[in-house]
């Protein structure tokens, strides 16, 4: 099944609003950090339900484009806002419809594991950024993050797993200086006592502790030269 083909499947399912309210937990304080300023243009990889941009739009940012794979997921990001400032567009990760040289950031959660080459996306990203530009980068699944494994035999889309030493590596061979690498935990997930467990798949209180509160959600930032 192709990326298309899995990810309309989920916006026919209403699956959106649930990836977003999951993703915020750590989305929130990363957005938090891009040093976007009045007027920025900035690029979403893998929009999902568009709740990036409409965040970065309340911080000042000129233009939001989000881009996805799968149509319905776009059609229901352009769903949710009606500000003419921020669009919407069905596009492959490795030719990213922009010019070289044109965004100010660009942003993507959970979602660039799902490119079907990563290190030409990265090529791509740091093409359609301005010199100085930023590539803010979160992923859950990394090799590090051990409880996130088995997430790929729930989906048919193959899915890049790589640890951190990896993602810094390709960001660098892709041209970006890599500004800084974080994993930000998920302080907001509520997490049951000992007794409650297993929990949602998890066998001990300490393995959620671990996914959440420990890995979290990986962070590499890169910079365009």
């Amino acid at each position: 099944m192709s990326v298309r083909e899995e990810f309309d499947a989920w916006a026919a399912a209403g699956r959106e609003q649930g990836m977003e309210e999951r993703h915020w937990h750590t989305a929130r304080p990363i957005l938090a950090r891009i040093p976007v300023e009045a007027g920025d243009s900035v690029l979403d990889l893998g929009t999902g339900s568009g709740y990036a941009l409409r965040a970065l739009r309340e911080r000042g940012i000129g233009a939001g484009y989000g881009l996805d794979g799968s149509p319905e997921m776009a059609k229901k990001a352009a769903g949710y806002t009606d500000d003419d400032a921020v669009g919407f567009l069905v596009g492959d990760f490795d030719h990213l419809p922009f010019a070289d040289d044109s965004l100010d950031h660009v942003f993507s959660m959970e979602a660039f594991y799902y490119a079907t080459d990563p290190n030409h996306t990265l090529a791509e990203v740091q093409r359609v950024l301005k010199p100085g530009g930023t590539f803010y980068c979160a992923v859950n699944y990394y090799e590090e993050n051990v409880a996130s494994h088995g997430w790929q035999e729930n989906i048919s889309v193959e899915m890049t797993r790589w640890d951190r030493e990896q993602y810094r590596e390709a960001f660098r061979d892709a041209g970006f200086h890599v500004a800084e690498q974080d994993t930000v935990p998920d302080r907001e997930i509520e997490i049951p006592p000992e007794e409650e467990f297993p929990h949602e798949g998890f066998g001990s209180r300490e393995a959620m502790v671990e996914r959440y509160r420990t890995w979290g959600t990986l962070l590499t930032v890169g910079v365009a030269p």
